[in-house]
């Protein structure tokens, strides 16, 4: 059994969590991949807060539960480190610089007017075709392997294109990780052989878990039709309660509780998931964003509050995980079942990289050739994602000058 001292630096302070994530939130660009790689380097290698053991450890929790795997996963880092408070810390640090920049995004948007600002935004949905798509094939690559697998993620795309609802996602989800437990046979357990020393212990975790199911079956009794801070804080609840696989799938999540609802523009709604791919930081950030939106007359409060939502889900699951990894870890029906959600997962993003983000982005033969390229750039080349967007708003704005 691996013990948190162990082959580790001695207990940190909030306060170096703080500035150590800090540093993390205003440099990580490229996504919760490139993300996992600089808390490696940074965390590991460079500080030794933990052994690789460790870090291997907390990834493969944070990967087997919903929420955004990144900050979860710096959350574990920050807890480990320094507590509760370094948990915070570490959330908060990593966060609000991204979250900042597109709360500014959003406050800016109304002045892009023009035909070059309109021109901007409309680069950002392009932006938005090539990540999505790039996003479809790796995971699909990843977690669709077989030809059972395969088969989920294209029945539940196929049903969401022609049922588009947060309902019919929710139940897709639910079916495919009943179809995964009772026929992904050649899916096992983790089988993890070693265990971290946890500052808290079940009874903790058991609280904690209680308080996730009592949010999810909760918030919705007081939700309303009309976007207040109680049926905000649901939507982005639910949201953050059900993103398996990455922070890419919570665009259809959240395009059905937001777009179809008439509260936020599909072009609002792409314009700001395309900006979230030029800053650092995690993708939820992209919540903060559509607070301001929802609320011009209280925009701090509403995007506050979509951002606590959205990670609280993910927070309270892998703490509340933590103290029973071990069991879990070693069970092949939660295996199976998780492996049938990631599967149906990836047919859900397929589904919305064409309702709504081709539809919408997509309007002429220029849009498909900027698109194609900047699909290029992300999979043959392997730039930063913040280079595709340059790419797309400068070629975008370029095709309506000439």
């Amino acid at each position: 059994m691996i013990d948190a001292t162990e082959k580790t630096s001695k207990a940190g302070s909030p306060l170096e969590v703080l500035r150590v994530f800090l540093k993390l939130g205003l440099t990580s660009f490229g996504g919760p991949i490139a993300h996992l790689g600089y808390f490696r380097t940074e965390l590991v290698e460079r500080r030794r807060w933990v052994s690789d053991d460790q870090f291997a450890q907390l990834l493969a929790i944070c990967q087997f539960l919903p929420g955004p795997a990144s900050s979860q996963l710096g959350f574990c880092l920050g807890l480990l480190r320094a507590g509760w408070f370094g948990a915070l810390a570490a959330f908060f640090a990593f966060t609000f610089p991204s979250a900042l920049l597109l709360i500014a995004f959003a406050a800016a948007l109304p002045l892009l007017s023009g035909p070059v600002g309109l021109a901007s935004v409309h680069g950002l949905k392009l932006v938005a075709c090539a990540v999505v798509a790039d996003a479809v094939l790796g995971m699909a690559k990843k977690l669709c392997p077989d030809t059972q697998r395969r088969s989920i993620a294209i029945l539940a795309a196929a049903a969401l294109l022609v049922v588009s609802s947060a309902a019919a996602q929710l139940l897709v989800v639910i079916l495919a990780a009943i179809v995964g437990a009772l026929l992904l046979r050649n899916v096992t357990g983790i089988n993890d052989t070693d265990s971290m020393h946890i500052p808290f212990g079940p009874r903790v975790g058991a609280i904690l878990l209680l308080v996730f199911a009592a949010l999810l079956m909760g918030l919705p009794l007081f939700s309303s039709a009309s976007p207040d801070l109680l049926t905000v804080a649901d939507v982005f609840y639910r949201a953050g309660a059900l993103v398996f696989g990455g922070g890419h799938v919570v665009l259809p999540l959240l395009q059905d509780s937001v777009v179809t609802t008439g509260w936020v523009a599909p072009d609002q709604f792409l314009a700001g998931y395309g900006a979230s791919q030029a800053i650092p930081g995690p993708m939820f950030s992209f919540s903060a964003y559509l607070g301001v939106l929802l609320s011009p007359e209280h925009p701090w409060l509403m995007a506050l509050t979509a951002l606590l939502f959205m990670f609280l889900p993910g927070f309270l699951l892998v703490a509340g995980v933590l103290p029973f990894w071990r069991a879990v870890s070693n069970n092949s029906v939660a295996s199976r079942a998780i492996a049938g959600v990631n599967a149906a997962v990836v047919g859900l993003l397929g589904a919305a990289l064409y309702d709504p983000i081709f539809t919408s982005g997509i309007t002429t033969p220029v849009d498909i050739a900027i698109a194609l390229v900047a699909f290029g750039l992300l999979v043959a080349w392997r730039v930063s994602p913040l280079i595709v967007v340059l790419w797309c708003v400068a070629a975008s704005v370029t095709a309506v000058l000439i």
